[in-house]
């Protein structure tokens, strides 16, 4: 009981932050949460590919540097969709970084050159860039879409649960992840479908979206959030950890609550980049 609680308070926090930074108008607020998640992300990912100590002596200025690196990138990202003069910084932050790393790789001295340096890439790859991405979605879309786009990814997690939980037999994933089903992952969409209806009427999406778009965005963030949530777990199963992480009392760590999110946030800017072509 008190683990559930424990879940249930940290969980609730962690919601009302986002929640609070994505209508409270004031893009400072948003900017200090997820550069922060950026910032915890990368930590947790360096901590996870280390494990095994192999990265050597060198690991932390490569860890300092690769965090120094992605909270460059997703700051750039999100000033330069604010002033469009500026455009050019993301740009800048980018090449910066990977000059930077490229040439302080020559001066470490890991166990392996090319792990040390590969984790990197995917580090940024895999964390600062989808985080970057929410900048794109958020300001020149709608912060409402990318609170849709957390609904539905909630929405999915719970309706999976449920539905998996009650008549879940069939394996989604079972090298992976065993616990997923068909069923489960069915009932998420459904879920997304319903809560995607339930937005449309309370005009939730911008003017002229037809309840078919806000049908498609829910299917493609039911779709990408499973995956999202399978590459963590690909990652974490070859590394032979559970969590990848502690910072979340009952969750684990941040990469556990936003998996999905990493890979949505490409996805959903990827739909709404589509939908203006149509």
């Amino acid at each position: 009981m008190k683990k559930l609680f424990t879940r249930a308070l940290s969980g609730s926090i962690y919601v009302a932050l986002i929640v609070a930074a994505l209508t409270s108008g004031c893009h400072w607020a948003f900017l200090t949460l997820f550069a922060l998640f950026t910032i915890l992300g990368v930590n947790e990912f360096h901590n996870l590919i280390n494990h095994d100590g192999l990265m050597g002596d060198s690991h932390l200025l490569m860890r300092l540097t690769d965090i120094a690196g992605a909270t460059a990138i997703f700051t750039a990202a999100h000033f330069s969709t604010l002033t469009p003069q500026a455009g050019n910084i993301l740009l800048i932050a980018i090449l910066t970084y990977f000059i930077v790393r490229l040439v302080a790789q020559l001066y470490a001295r890991p166990a392996n050159h090319l792990r040390c340096l590969a984790h990197s890439m995917l580090a940024m790859a895999y964390v600062a860039m989808p985080l970057s991405v929410l900048n794109l979605i958020c300001f020149d879309y709608s912060p409402m879409l990318l609170l849709a786009t957390f609904i539905f990814i909630w929405t999915n997690d719970t309706g999976a649960f449920c539905v998996g939980s009650i008549i879940g037999r069939h394996r989604l994933f079972e090298r992976i992840s065993p616990k997923k089903s068909w069923e489960g992952f069915w009932g998420g969409m459904a879920f997304c479908i319903a809560a995607a209806w339930l937005l449309h009427g309370l005009c939730f999406f911008p003017g002229g979206w037809s309840l078919p778009q806000a049908v498609g965005f829910a299917v493609v963030t039911s779709v990408f959030a499973t995956w999202g949530d399978l590459i963590e777990s690909l990652i974490k199963r070859t590394l032979g950890v559970k969590d990848s992480g502690n910072i979340m009392p009952g969750h684990g760590g941040i990469l556990d609550r936003i998996d999905s999110l990493l890979l949505v946030g490409p996805a959903t800017l990827l739909y709404l980049l589509i939908m203006e072509c149509l």
